[in-house]
């Protein structure tokens, strides 16, 4: 009984209660109760540009994560609180980019 107690516990140490793996459960926990807002960024292109949107977004204060797709235009971001609509424009013009607005 002793290996199958510890069986579950070995296959959920890497997993959220929730069955999703995440690099820690704390970075888990503060996404889901944080606030999620999909944007649409003209522009962008390729990696490059993915990584400059990101970097700038992710330097506005509670910004959590930042998750840029070039190929739809969407930008994906977890704060702590809701953002302002003129903060993410701002970090996407510093990058070079144009915010369309929320997706």
């Amino acid at each position: 009984m002793t290996a199958e107690t510890q069986l579950p516990q070995a296959t959920g140490s890497c997993c959220s209660p929730s069955g999703s793996c995440h690099d820690s459960a704390d970075t888990g926990d503060r996404a889901a109760d944080g606030v999620t807002t999909v944007y649409q960024v003209s522009g962008m292109t390729c990696g490059h540009c993915e990584g400059a949107v990101s970097e700038e977004i992710s330097g506005i204060e509670g910004v959590t994560s930042v998750k840029a797709v070039a190929s739809t235009g969407q930008v994906t971001v977890t704060s702590r609180a809701p953002l302002t609509e003129d903060a993410v424009r701002a970090a996407v013009d510093e990058a070079g980019y144009e915010l369309v607005g929320q997706a």
